[in-house]
């Protein structure tokens, strides 16, 4: 499964219209934790297909929807389910600490 990429124009669509699960990425590409972390939502997406959709919104690029989402620090991982947010890490994490997040969740 892919990684989807999220923009200020789709996100209303691909991820608060969603009815099941969506983990979204909000990263830079100045970001060093950012890419840390990159490996771990192609992980995720494939680990958790057919449960939970994941996908990146590059911060810098989509303004609007960094500010509507209140992002004060990159990496943030923010999980929607039925497009209402159910829980928000900020900060890069090991996979182990990825699973036990998702898994509390989903």
């Amino acid at each position: 499964m892919a990684v989807a990429q999220f923009t200020d124009a789709n996100f209303a669509s691909d991820v608060l219209q969603q009815p099941g699960a969506v983990l979204v990425d909000v990263w830079a590409s100045w970001c060093g934790p950012c890419r840390l972390m990159a490996p771990l939502m192609e992980t995720a997406a494939s680990d958790y297909a057919g449960r939970l959709e994941v996908g990146k919104l590059e911060a810098d690029g989509n303004p609007s929807m960094r500010d509507a989402l209140k992002i004060q620090g990159l990496p943030t991982l923010i999980l929607f389910k039925g497009g209402e947010e159910v829980a928000r890490h900020e900060g890069a994490m090991a996979r182990p600490q990825l699973k036990a997040f998702l898994d509390a969740h989903l």
